[in-house]
């Protein structure tokens, strides 16, 4: 076991490869992964992210899940994920959050106007219930923010995998979102990123893998896995000139904080 750090993966799709590896959630715990929330996409994963939350395996770390519907699945429509949303407040497990959801006009694999109505209507599902909203953006920022202004930004709402630079980090907390990092700050061509990741304050900040997408560096182009979170928050540690464990006590706290986790 390394030494007393504790890091918390804020967004993973562990749910989605445990099955023929279940070792991914003990090798977590192993490197000091004190927590992950399992981010639903669609139903079928967000059913996934359910009942595993709800009974992880001996040696895992504590577990959360989402309920949402990504931007490349909006053309499918939001009646299938908020059925499973309201079944599952009603009878539980509670999910922590709602999303991911968002917009993508990198990839546009659903319709720009069906993007922007699954967003809009996964915010007022995280309004109503009271969860966090789990926030995808790529090369949208405009149109991403128009709708959180039209809609209202949930209290809770976490940008995740932040993509931009410093001035769409600012619009982000000022909005009073929490910006949360993944292993593309480690990318020798994401000078952007790291810039933002050095303005954004701590208690603002959130650090995940998105596992098994986005493996930091050392190990980019290998799938990703939780326990390769700490790279990530390293790299922060390095970009603001403070310790490890600094950046992990910070970014854990502010992950409690961002989930309500404390709350449950």
């Amino acid at each position: 076991m390394p030494e007393e750090v504790a890091w918390f993966d804020s967004h993973c799709h562990v749910q989605e490869f445990y099955e023929p590896d279940p070792s991914v959630l003990v090798r977590a715990a192993e490197e000091g992964i004190a927590g992950m929330v399992c981010i639903g996409t669609e139903v079928g994963s967000s059913e996934q992210a359910i009942a595993l939350a709800a009974a992880p395996p001996p040696g895992s770390p504590p577990l959360y899940a989402t309920i949402g519907l990504h931007p490349h699945e909006a053309s499918r429509g939001i009646e299938g994920v908020a059925s499973l949303l309201e079944r599952v407040m009603a009878s539980g497990p509670r999910p922590v959050g709602v999303g991911e959801c968002g917009l993508d006009y990198y990839y546009e694999h659903s319709p720009r106007d069906a993007q922007r109505a699954a967003f809009a209507a996964q915010i007022d599902l995280a309004k109503r219930h009271d969860l966090t909203l789990v926030i995808h953006a790529r090369d949208a920022w405009d149109d991403l923010f128009d709708i959180l202004g039209a809609e209202g930004v949930p209290e809770r709402t976490v940008l995740h995998c932040f993509t931009g630079g410093p001035t769409e980090a600012r619009r982000c907390l000022d909005a009073g979102m929490f910006v949360s990092f993944s292993g593309i700050v480690t990318f020798k061509n994401a000078a952007d990123v790291r810039e933002a990741a050095t303005m954004c304050p701590l208690e603002s900040m959130l650090v995940e893998t998105d596992s098994p997408f986005l493996a930091p560096v050392p190990h980019r182009g290998s799938r990703n896995e939780p326990r390769y979170v700490a790279l990530v928050g390293e790299c922060i540690a390095g970009l603001k000139d403070v310790t490890r464990e600094v950046v992990a006590a910070a970014t854990h706290e502010a992950a409690r904080r961002a989930f309500a986790l404390d709350a449950r």
